[in-house]
């Protein structure tokens, strides 16, 4: 049964193939979307709605335009750490007593406040501090008996919610919802509180759950170490895209709930919000609803963009990270942000020579010279709302090395530059993204992923729709001419992991 429906499933996509794409691919784009509605806020938060009536789900996506870009020292890693709080609770959600909790964690900032003053002198008072945390812990066991467990997250689950979920990029922080269709109001009134009437109850247990998280992502593991931090510190002298989104440990040790709280008032504001809805749902519904719930919540200009930007690049710069761990290898070239003309180009280039089985550094490294288990390329790292890196990574299998994958890997980008990229190679990327662009659309959830992105990146949700366009604009003269100007060794970062010899017993 399994192979009939592969062989029908075959034909099928070889029929499909053959069609005029463009034009029906084109009108399906179209109609999608002209079915969606958009809706902004008196206090500037965008709304976008994509009714569907095939099943009474819906999905929901709020996303907040800060991440781990708009932070500075000494609160890197606050957009992640603000993103597990948000799950802690409100004035009237999470606890028993808002009125007696709200006195013990007043007193628990102030003494938390007097602590870090009395650790960074230049001389502490060391008995003191003793003291202090000896207090602290009993004020600590005081807030946690006003706590109503996980309050929150329990009553999405009693209303049919599959698994309340959240992220953190460096981009943004985003909130994602899929409720029973009748639930609308529920999520609106939940959600809006969420953001209206927040309480960063549980901060410090919280906070060391996310230093927990450092040490085993990062700080144990030596591809952690190098693609998340040690990588992009190399690569970005200067813009914020160099620090990682868990932060910097000391950051983490240091971060205070009143940090926490200025941060959000600036960023979590409605004016640097969008969110989408998709699903069994009327479009005017939902906005009266908005209207109602968050409209409630006040606004202010948008907050301004990170003012520094990467300057250019002088030369070929390395990085190294010493673990016992098989070699990895990571290089990458800074290219524009998502809205530059040529991102398509980017694309396209990172998925002919690198995404894939059939990609040009699988077919010679893994395949033919079999000098590495896995070899890769990505484009827009570590984000993409402004110049990032474009970049090629491959492990070594065993017997091999570093330097051999980078060979191989210098010698297919020099490749690029001299031979322009076959029509079939071309052709196969243009499918396989409406493919994969088709593929995700089916999916509420990714459907409101996808125009809340758009919206907040690129300034307009249409661009879901209308930037297959781009897709088939894509000319092999592009892709020769941005890797000739952009993969070059004065742009270049190179990272690696070079393997240690376990420490003599």
């Amino acid at each position: 049964m399994r192979k009939r429906l592969f062989l029908v499933g075959t034909v099928i996509l070889a029929v499909w193939l053959c069609m005029p794409a463009a034009r029906s691919d084109a009108q399906t784009f179209e109609r999608m979307k002209a079915q969606v509605r958009e809706h902004t806020l008196s206090n500037g938060m965008k709304w976008i709605v994509l009714p569907r009536r095939d099943a009474p789900v819906v999905s929901f996506h709020v996303y907040v335009d800060a991440g781990s870009v708009n932070e500075v020292n000494g609160i890197t890693g606050i957009s992640h750490l603000l993103e597990h709080l948000a799950f802690k609770g409100t004035k009237t959600v999470g606890t028993k007593d808002f009125t007696a909790e709200r006195v013990v964690l007043g007193s628990l900032d102030s003494l938390y406040d007097a602590i870090t003053r009395e650790e960074l002198k230049f001389k502490p008072d060391t008995a003191r501090i003793a003291a202090q945390y000896r207090e602290f812990e009993t004020l600590r066991m005081k807030a946690q008996e006003y706590v109503a467990g996980n309050e929150f997250i329990d009553l999405f689950q009693n209303e049919g919610e599959p698994g309340i979920d959240a992220y953190t990029s460096w981009d943004a922080t985003q909130y994602i919802n899929a409720l029973p269709s009748n639930r609308l109001e529920f999520w609106m009134a939940m959600t809006s509180d969420r953001f209206l009437n927040p309480v960063f109850r549980e901060f410090f247990k919280e906070r060391d759950v996310v230093i927990e998280e450092r040490r085993l992502r990062i700080e144990t593991q030596p591809i952690g170490r190098l693609v998340m931090e040690d990588f992009p510190a190399a690569a970005f002298k200067a813009h914020t895209y160099r620090h990682s989104v868990v932060g910097h440990m000391s950051d983490l040790k240091r971060i205070t709930r009143g940090d926490v709280k200025a941060y959000f008032s600036k960023y979590y504001i409605p004016s640097n919000m969008a969110a989408a809805v998709v699903g069994d749902v009327d479009p005017e519904d939902v906005f009266r609803q908005a209207e109602l719930y968050f409209g409630r919540i006040p606004s202010g200009p948008k907050p301004e963009a990170p003012r520094t930007i990467e300057p250019e690049q002088w030369g070929e710069r390395r990085v190294q990270v010493a673990a016992q761990s098989q070699p990895i290898l990571i290089l990458g070239y800074h290219r524009p942000d998502i809205r530059d003309k040529d991102n398509q180009a980017f694309d396209a280039l990172a998925n002919i020579i690198g995404q894939g089985r059939s990609s040009r550094l699988h077919r010679v490294l893994v395949k033919e010279k079999k000098a590495a288990i896995q070899t890769g390329s990505f484009s827009g790292f570590p984000g993409s709302k402004y110049p990032s890196l474009i970049a090629f990574y491959a492990i070594p299998s065993q017997g091999h090395s570093n330097a051999e994958c980078l060979e191989v890997i210098l010698a297919e980008i020099e490749r690029l530059k001299t031979e322009p990229v076959g029509e079939d190679e071309l052709t196969k990327y243009k499918r396989s993204v409406k493919k994969d662009l088709f593929d995700a659309m089916k999916a509420n959830g990714n459907m409101a992923a996808m125009l809340t992105a758009s919206e907040m990146l690129e300034g307009d949700w249409r661009k879901v729709f209308d930037g297959i366009q781009d897709v088939e604009s894509v000319t092999a003269a592009d892709i020769q001419r941005i890797a000739k100007s952009v993969l070059t060794a004065d742009n270049r970062t190179i990272g690696e992991v070079v393997p240690e010899e376990p420490a003599a017993e």
